[in-house]
């Protein structure tokens, strides 16, 4: 495989892990959100990735990172009874976001450090490289 391969690969990592600390950031903002229909309050959103063979490498083993979609969370909603809410239902009932702010900061990390992972990846690459082509001289 060719080192510039590794590129290829660390960048749909970096993508990755881009839309991944995006979707979290999205969550933390709208935790707590409330509203009175069910219908209508944020969902936790995760992305969900899966592995490609990169077509364009020509070559047996070189995959990366591919976006399939983000989905919601089916997590149950919390319910208050809450009737001073201006958003309340005819209940009195308020409908609290399904985003679990300890989960969602777990996943940042963990996005963030992965992407730094890549970052390594891509710089140890290029010494690589350089060091290689110092060699003809």
């Amino acid at each position: 495989m060719s080192l510039f391969k590794v590129f290829d690969i660390a960048g749909t990592a970096m993508n990755a892990q881009s839309v991944r600390m995006n979707v979290t950031a999205s969550n933390l903002a709208n935790a707590g959100s409330v509203d009175g229909d069910p219908d209508n309050v944020y969902r936790a959103r995760q992305p969900l990735f899966s592995t490609f063979n990169d077509a364009m490498a020509g070559q047996a083993g070189v995959s990366g990172v591919r976006l399939d979609g983000i989905i919601e969370s089916n997590a149950p909603l919390q319910v208050q009874y809450r009737p001073d809410h201006p958003s309340a239902d005819e209940n009195g009932n308020v409908y609290i976001s399904n985003v679990n702010t300890v989960e969602e900061m777990v996943n940042m990390m963990s996005a963030s450090r992965s992407y730094q992972n890549s970052i390594e990846m891509v710089n140890t690459t290029k010494d690589l490289l350089l060091q290689t082509l110092s060699l003809g001289r």
